[in-house]
């Protein structure tokens, strides 16, 4: 038997194989997306490209300060623009999307960072212009330039199993404080959240680490 041969055969076993080991990876431990709108900016940037570590929902151990990827919690993103495009080729990127080949183009995925917890009491704004968290006023040195804290006054409690979040891009984000008639009353539940963003992979010029900030010490 030549040796061609016998690769030839082995090389859809290896193929299986490998994409086996990218569903696992995806599902369990890491995913991939890039980042749709300036929400977050400068934090991320439009189109970056961002590595989501799934162990910390596994763990439920999501903190103030983590940005967090998290599914549509109750229609906070319009219906997506569908674009004409070749039915085999969208099915092709749809596989990859899945064995996590392809970043998920977050058509589905929102991603902020978490400012409340259970049980924290978020307030906007104090005096000079600052939230409180449990009556400690919140250093943010992650917000856009030139952005007011927030343009809506707000004075919240987290309930259990819920989290609330806002973007960094606070004039550019229509994140918790806007959706506080929704069925959430805002709030993100941790059962949508998919993982935190823990590195920019994309573009080699934003390539680093997505640092947590907790806003209040």
């Amino acid at each position: 038997m030549s040796r061609k041969g016998s690769v030839l055969r082995e090389f859809p076993i290896l193929v299986i194989v490998a994409l086996a080991v990218s569903l696992l990876i995806k599902t369990f431990l890491v995913q991939f997306f890039f980042i749709p709108s300036g929400s977050m900016e400068n934090t991320l940037q439009i189109q970056d490209r961002v590595a989501v570590n799934k162990l910390p929902i596994i763990s439920k151990d999501i903190n103030r300060g983590d940005v967090v990827v998290f599914r549509d919690p109750d229609n906070w993103l319009p219906e997506p623009f569908s674009a004409d495009e070749n039915r085999i080729v969208a099915k092709i990127k749809e596989g990859l999307v899945l064995v996590g080949v392809l970043p998920n183009p977050a058509k589905q995925y929102l991603v902020k960072r978490v400012i409340g917890v259970a049980g924290d009491n978020v307030i906007c704004c104090s005096k000079s212009g600052k939230l409180t968290i449990n009556g400690k006023e919140a250093i943010e040195p992650y917000i856009f330039a030139g952005n007011k804290v927030s343009e809506l006054d707000f004075n919240i409690k987290v309930p259990e199993g819920k989290i609330w979040v806002m973007g960094d891009h606070r004039s550019a984000s229509a994140d918790s404080r806007y959706h506080q008639d929704d069925v959430n009353n805002g709030f993100v539940p941790v059962s949508r959240i998919t993982g935190r963003a823990y590195a920019i992979i994309w573009p080699i010029k934003n390539i680093g680490i997505i640092s947590s900030q907790n806003p209040i010490k």
